[in-house]
């Protein structure tokens, strides 16, 4: 089975986000990357896959030369096989063109199957799966949070309010994982498969490589674009009611804060 897996390398988290001048993109000169957390997942189903019924495991990025660290944790964890669309004429590019881009390296690789994560944690789309299945033209199981196959269909579990739906798609088809319930959790790259990942292929693809034209990537043809980035707003200072008053004292001062002042009661 020919498995790819389809990742963003993103802001870690926790890291402290402060938008640049001009408002239209983070300071990146302090930034923590890493794997975005709901492709770690998509990860972790992929190499279960692969243990199960056997097969190769391609990971896709695209970006500047610092994604290579996020493929080479991939690559660590157990993927066999890593590429980087790495190209100047992506920068300005929205995410309808960079999807193109990721349809076609994946179409190289004549995959049976592509994971990938729902959402990214840096601008949360939520609609990189859904694209990338429709350029490809396969089926979409989207939020998934298990994945089984016999090699011919996929069956995917994803929960619902109350409880769980089971979907079942023909191969190739692309699923989404949607992360906190999910019934495993990612693995960590190990010692020796760090090491064996300084040896694993790792291709550097441009946009012509892709049989892609650099031009249709420029900003101005971008059907989307970031007008501006806030910071969202300044909360206020928690209300304290004064501790030197008997419970029921205070449960007054509060309701009087409640009606008068929060206008909530």
């Amino acid at each position: 089975m020919k498995i790819v897996v389809v990742l963003k390398q993103t802001p870690d988290t926790e890291t402290i986000i402060r938008i640049a001048p001009g408002n239209k993109q983070i300071v990146t000169s302090d930034v923590k990357w890493v794997i975005n957390p709901y492709d770690e997942f998509a990860m972790e189903a992929a190499l279960r896959l692969k243990e199960k019924h056997g097969g190769t495991v391609t990971v896709i990025s695209y970006g500047p030369q610092r994604v290579v660290e996020a493929l080479r944790t991939a690559l660590a964890m157990g993927a066999d096989d890593a590429v980087l669309i790495d190209d100047p004429d992506m920068k300005g590019a929205d995410f309808l063109r960079v999807t193109e881009a990721l349809a076609a390296a994946a179409k190289e690789t004549t995959p049976d199957i592509i994971l990938i994560g729902s959402r990214s944690v840096d601008y949360d789309q939520g609609q990189r799966g859904a694209i990338l299945a429709q350029k490809l033209g396969w089926p979409h199981v989207a939020l998934a949070v298990s994945l089984e196959s016999d090699g011919t269909k996929v069956i995917a579990d994803r929960p619902i309010e109350g409880g769980k739906v089971t979907i079942e798609a023909p191969l190739p088809a692309l699923v989404t994982f949607g992360g906190s319930h999910t019934v495993w959790n990612p693995r960590y790259a190990s010692l020796p498969g760090i090491m064996k990942a300084k040896k694993k292929p790792l291709l550097i693809k441009k946009l012509a490589d892709l049989g892609l034209d650099p031009s249709t990537f420029a900003p101005e043809k971008a059907r989307i674009r970031i007008t501006t980035l806030e910071p969202p707003p300044l909360r206020k200072p928690g209300r304290i009611v004064n501790g030197g008053l008997e419970a029921g004292e205070k449960a007054k001062e509060l309701v009087k804060f409640l009606h008068e002042e929060a206008k909530v009661i």
